[in-house]
């Protein structure tokens, strides 16, 4: 019983730590590109937040509860130069919203390093951009 335990404790432990998928300079705009799976009419929102490890503390947390999204993909600025250069990420955490693979909207960590964006404003600002995809 306690050798099923400690499994079980492993392979929840290791879920947690690969649910978050991440980009880099080699994936990034394809990822980011992506199509929904639900049709080709459907818009596809796809969110990157810039990540520095020695700030963690200061990312995002509440990814699990943002909807309306197709994916979320985290980059770490450390590994990513042509990434960080392209959309002129200075600070870390910044969160970039795309439509269908074009910029929509940037939220930029400011000298303090804290997250720029609480879970209503980004939610806020993705139905924004999905609406607006209406007409």
């Amino acid at each position: 019983m306690k050798k099923l335990l400690l499994i079980s404790f492993l392979l929840v432990s290791v879920f947690n730590l690969h649910g978050q998928e991440w980009v880099s300079d080699n994936t990034y705009e394809e990822k980011i590109h992506e199509k929904s799976a639900f049709g080709d009419d459907e818009i596809s929102i796809v969110v990157v937040e810039f990540w520095a490890k020695f700030n963690d503390i200061n990312a995002f947390q509440d990814w699990n509860k943002v909807k309306g999204i197709s994916n979320y993909y985290r980059c770490d600025v450390a590994v990513s130069p042509e990434a960080k250069k392209k959309y002129k990420i200075r600070m870390a955490p910044t969160i970039l919203i795309f439509k269908d693979g074009i910029l929509e909207e940037t939220f930029k960590a400011g000298l303090d390093l804290e997250c720029p964006v609480d879970l209503e404003e980004l939610q806020e600002t993705i139905d924004e951009i999905k609406e607006s995809s209406k007409f």
